[in-house]
């Protein structure tokens, strides 16, 4: 299946794109274009019509996630693989937003690349462990938030805009007992240990997600 499969790559790093290239033909896989930059990969894609592109995040002139967002605007299926270095969450976040199938980290590019087209093959998304791992994190955090009552919310944004549990009572027209009890919730819900601040330290960090 894996075979019959048509595949471009592209990176900006000869050396890593040659690896790249000569570790999926070893591997017997169906390669029928290879770029240097942004703009090749785009242009192989947009000639050759692959069923999967193998593309760095980074390069000149077109960056691997707006090859991804050009080919979703112009209806392109072709199957999109990100190869990076990039750990952050926001980054895989945009990739996630652009339908793309894969999304591998170049320290296990080798180790993983063959698993990840298999998996893209068959229709099924594939990501570093390391990057799930990541996303699993986030989900377990924005569930958690989900949970929280519009009252708890109200005094989280409160406590990460470093108020007091008297300034949150006056402020809510609540008592100071009933705050506590409240953020003793919060806590709970939260999956926070019981420490002094571990509730601030978390509110400040999740800050964005409160608005």
């Amino acid at each position: 299946m894996a075979k019959k499969e048509t595949i471009i790559t592209a990176d900006d790093h000869p050396l890593l794109l040659k690896g790249l290239n000569d570790f999926l033909l070893e591997k017997n896989f169906n390669i029928i274009g290879s770029g240097n930059n942004g703009r090749e990969a785009y242009n192989l894609i947009t000639k050759l019509n692959p069923d999967i592109a193998i593309i760095d995040i980074q390069m000149p002139f077109m960056s691997g996630l707006e090859i991804a967002q050009k080919c979703k605007t112009n209806g392109i299926t072709t199957k999109i693989i990100l190869i990076t270095l990039h750990k952050e969450r926001d980054l895989y976040q945009q990739a996630q937003d652009l339908n793309i199938f894969g999304y591998v980290l170049k320290e296990f590019a080798l180790e993983e690349i063959e698993t990840c087209i298999k998996t893209v093959s068959s229709g099924k998304p594939f990501f570093s462990p390391e990057i799930k791992d990541l996303l699993g994190s986030n989900n377990m955090e924005e569930n958690s938030l989900k949970n929280l009552t519009p009252s708890e919310k109200k005094i989280l944004k409160l406590i990460a805009n470093d108020k007091t549990n008297k300034e949150i009572a006056s402020l809510l027209f609540i008592s100071y007992r009933t705050v506590e009890k409240h953020r003793s919730n919060i806590i709970s819900k939260l999956d926070l240990e019981h420490k002094t601040n571990s509730l601030l330290i978390w509110a400040k960090e999740h800050q964005e997600k409160l608005i």
